[in-house]
């Protein structure tokens, strides 16, 4: 049997790792809001693309799937698409998820969103317009993702957003992640304590972004 001293064997290499899904779709919301902002090729995540094709379709009816991300995501955004109308639905899986909370808070800003079956839950027809924004709070104990969506689409507001977040915060590092990604883009955005509030930005200069490494993609690797 060959003997083999692998206590001195040396590995030498260079590992491209993938872009970061969560901010990846963080700057996909924002480029749909400023298409100035430009951003490497999609990467092949199917969370990533099935938000992508949502946020640029042009259909009636957008079916995401499983991906709750998307969900969330687009809810927000399509809530302030002035002149459009969108039913969005996912899978049977997608419409057992919540997302009262993410719907009240937009509508306590104005918006136009409607359930098409049971209350609480997708499909939701969203008709969309101009937001103004101000003051809201949300139960943040729920999904972090319901703040989230809330912020990217804040600077769009011509008041701008003050969030007040309620109850206990769940994940406050993906939280925290989102307003970093704002702040990327030169957005005035900023938390203190369970507050957190963002400017208006009637646009963003052009700029290519390139969204942090996934690092815990390294872990297989070691």
């Amino acid at each position: 049997m060959l003997n083999l001293d692998y206590s001195k064997a040396l590995l030498d290499g260079k590992i491209d790792l993938p872009f970061s899904k969560s901010i990846f779709n963080r700057a996909l919301v924002l480029q749909a809001l400023y298409p100035q902002i430009k951003l490497p090729p999609i990467p092949d995540a199917e969370d990533v693309k099935v938000l992508h094709h949502a946020l640029h379709s042009k259909e009636a009816d957008i079916n995401i799937g499983h991906a709750g991300t998307a969900m969330r995501f687009a809810t927000a955004f399509f809530a302030m698409q002035s002149n459009h109308e969108v039913c969005l639905t996912g899978s049977e899986r997608m419409q057992q998820r919540p997302i009262g909370e993410l719907v009240e808070s937009l509508t306590k800003l104005g918006a136009s969103i409607d359930y098409v079956g049971n209350y609480g839950f997708p499909p939701l027809k969203i008709k969309g317009k101009q937001l103004s924004g101000g003051h809201v709070a949300i139960k943040a104990s729920t999904s972090s993702q319901f703040v989230s969506a809330l912020l990217l689409i804040a600077p769009a507001f011509l008041n701008g957003l003050q969030l007040s977040l309620t109850g206990e915060i769940t994940s406050l590092p993906y939280i925290d992640l989102t307003i970093g990604v704002l702040n990327d883009f030169g957005i005035d955005a900023s938390r203190s304590e369970n507050v957190i509030t963002v400017k208006y930005v009637d646009s963003i200069p052009d700029k290519k972004y390139i969204p942090e490494s996934d690092w815990s993609a390294a872990a297989y690797f070691y």
